[in-house]
């Protein structure tokens, strides 16, 4: 490997100093080794998503990827110990803040309380998602495109996490696939 790196600095520029191209060859040694241990690690967790009952029912989520239904089934050990879906999504900081007065109820910006990493992954899976929405031909596919009509790209995604959350929690509590409804849906079983 050191080989590979000294070679790269050997065609550098004849200005650059000795310690220089020694420098870049110890990074670029480095940000290889570092590459392969992500690539190793990730192998790992998908191999254990795989493997794991609760990972694999929570990968047939669209938007959710085997490091996301990974992480979901070994952080969250006991669904039963959230009341609803929406008791979930709340716990993941899913859910928008609300500030109520007079009878009035005013909804704010997503709470951002409870686990970091899942949200975080939720909504890149949803990011991925709204911007395939015109070729995601299901019923939840079409709730995007409607809802991309009237609100902006980032709340839409935003909601589509929250959604993601709670297809997830019914998952785990009933312990099923997720089914897509409408014409892709259609379509998977006139295949079958």
């Amino acid at each position: 490997m050191m080989a590979a790196a000294s070679s790269v600095c050997s065609t550098a520029k004849p200005g650059i100093p000795a310690a220089g191209r020694q420098a870049m060859a110890e990074l670029y040694a480095h940000g290889r080794a570092v590459a392969e241990r992500v690539a190793t690690l990730e192998e790992r967790i998908v191999r254990h998503a795989r493997q794991d009952a609760t990972a694999r029912r929570l990968a047939t989520i669209p938007g959710v990827g085997p490091i996301t239904a990974s992480l979901i089934a070994a952080t969250v050990g006991d669904i039963g110990a959230f009341e609803s879906a929406r008791h979930f999504a709340a716990w993941l900081g899913l859910v928008p803040r609300q500030r109520s007065t007079g009878g009035r109820t005013r909804l704010g910006r997503i709470t951002k309380t409870g686990n970091r990493e899942i949200r975080r992954l939720l909504v890149l899976g949803a990011t991925s998602m709204v911007y395939r929405a015109e070729h995601w031909s299901s019923a939840a596919g079409a709730w995007t495109r409607g809802l991309l009509e009237r609100r902006p790209v980032r709340l839409v995604t935003v909601a589509l996490a929250n959604k993601m959350a709670r297809i997830a929690w019914a998952l785990m509590t009933r312990k099923e696939v997720y089914r897509a409804t409408g014409r892709a849906a259609a379509a998977a079983e006139a295949v079958a």
